[in-house]
């Protein structure tokens, strides 16, 4: 058996564990060096936040464990397509790869696909369902926030 098969049914396993306990059907592992560095399930209805995904869960440990944002040289194994905002969050940490057992169609029946967050985000802004502005205000008295920012970094 393939090492992604490995780490994909200990993604599931997580799912299947985190549905028993009355979380949804959603595990991650990030893998690193061939070694599993950290894990995640969905807590969406545990905690109330809907960002607590299992991938961001598991980039949140990994980050942990590593000391560090950049997870470069990681892999990500989920149970389930990631999201938008979880493949996001996965390029911004700096994981190159990302592996999934089952597809938005495997989901779509039971109300656990993203596609349509998926397509809706391909639409230029003001075609999206979301009102998406920009709106270049300005603090008086104050330099640019990022030039600010960059300035205090050294």
């Amino acid at each position: 058996m393939d090492d992604s098969e490995t780490y994909l049914r200990e993604a599931i396993a997580l799912a299947y564990a985190n549905a028993e306990k009355g979380g949804r059907p959603f595990g991650a592992v990030i893998v690193r060096d061939g070694r599993i560095i950290a894990r995640g399930v969905n807590e969406i209805l545990a905690s109330g936040d809907p960002t607590s995904h299992a991938e961001l869960n598991a980039i949140r440990a990994a980050s942990s464990v590593l000391g560090s944002p950049d997870l470069a040289g990681c892999a990500v194994f989920a149970s389930g397509h990631p999201c938008p905002m979880c493949m996001a969050a996965m390029r911004l940490a700096g994981i190159a790869a990302v592996t999934y057992a089952y597809s938005n169609e495997d989901g779509e029946p039971y109300g656990l696909s993203t596609a349509p967050i998926y397509d809706d985000l391909a639409k230029p802004f003001a075609e999206q369902t979301m009102n998406i502005r920009h709106l270049p205000v300005r603090l008086d008295g104050k330099s640019s926030l990022y030039a600010d920012w960059r300035q205090r970094q050294g």
